[in-house]
């Protein structure tokens, strides 16, 4: 230990260049983990608020909720035998307000559920972003394909699909304005993947998820970077250790001659490696927390402590199989040559 904090004094600068660097990266990565997260609830926090369980799809749908019809006798029988399943429909569409001005929003019916508001004909209720838009309680939105207005009785928070704000609405305007009379999709919370249903094809919530593609293709883009961002700082402390090593190859194999172990090498090595991360690391974490309390409202930016934490871990983890690996060189020096070698 004292070795180790020795040398991190006498070489200040490299030291110094390598926390700097871990904490850019680090700092990034939770960045684009936040970003990451903060699209996923834009685009389906309708689905995500969900507890566990199952979506039914017609099978003849190819997986893709907008082709699927539930038939009205399966609907009938499913919602019958199972007091907590619900059958509801979402279509991408838009309002015009009293000042004429256009809303895109996901329109979503359902039927009666604890998961989903229930609303009355001639009604609507809003996801709160549109709040931001001027519209407010009492309002009267209209959509060419509705023959009448709707009411703004509410608003809820947290509630988006596809990038837009939801509004709920009854299932006879829902047909009204779309002429279809079948709900697209079945869930049963806390069902299990083996309860199937005829001409039914089951999804957990992650797979439900994944069969939207702008969701998928979101996510996995984003995701992607962050994993390819942890590689590096891997790849970083394995080079950074690798080239100190090499110029230390004479002073281990001094430190070997004397009686110290490995094991002891190796720990002054793995000291280093946990007080710069770890130093990186918090800076890191406190910066990106501030800029997830500070982000602006219409940023789709969301970082949970949670996730910091997971991210702080697998950092660490990195640092020291990075370390490791180029530590194998300490192992395998022997003292009179490494002596011979004249670098100390």
């Amino acid at each position: 230990m004292k070795m180790a904090w020795k040398e991190m004094k006498k070489n200040k600068a490299r030291f110094l260049i390598l926390g700097s660097i871990v904490f850019l990266i680090s700092f990034l990565t939770f960045i684009i983990s936040g970003l990451a997260n903060g699209l996923s609830q834009d685009n389906a926090a309708l689905i995500k608020d969900l507890p566990d369980g199952q979506f039914y799809l017609n099978e003849d749908a190819d997986q893709n909720y907008t082709f699927s019809r539930i038939d009205k006798v399966i609907q009938t029988d499913i919602l019958k035998n199972h007091q907590d399943a619900v059958a509801f429909s979402i279509q991408m569409g838009f309002l015009h307000d009293e000042s004429e001005k256009q809303q895109s929003v996901s329109f979503v019916t359902a039927t009666d559920s604890e998961w989903f508001p229930k609303v009355k004909k001639g009604e609507i209720i809003l996801d709160r972003s549109l709040e931001d838009e001027g519209i407010t309680i009492g309002d009267h939105l209209t959509n060419p394909q509705f023959s009448g207005h709707l009411t703004v009785k509410g608003f809820v928070d947290q509630k988006k699909f596809s990038h837009a704000p939801v509004a709920f609405i009854n299932k006879e305007d829902f047909q009204e304005m779309y002429r279809v009379y079948e709900m697209q999709l079945v869930f049963l919370p806390e069902a299990e993947s083996s309860q199937e249903f005829t001409s039914l094809e089951s999804f957990s919530n992650s797979e439900f998820l994944n069969t939207i593609p702008s969701y998928k293709a979101e996510q996995m883009s984003l995701n992607m970077i962050v994993w390819f961002l942890v590689v590096i700082s891997g790849l970083l402390f394995a080079i950074f250790f690798y080239m100190m090593n090499v110029q230390k190859l004479g002073l281990y194999g001094i430190l070997k001659a004397i009686g110290m172990k490995t094991s002891s090498l190796f720990n002054m090595m793995w000291t280093q490696m946990v007080v710069i991360t770890t130093i990186a690391l918090t800076l890191a974490t406190a910066l990106s927390q501030i800029f997830n309390v500070l982000a602006p409202n219409g940023m789709p930016f969301h970082l949970t402590l949670d996730t910091t934490i997971f991210l702080s871990v697998v950092f660490l983890l990195i640092g020291f199989i990075g370390a490791t690996v180029s530590g194998i060189q300490i192992k395998k020096v022997q003292p009179l040559q490494a002596i011979q070698q004249g670098e100390m």
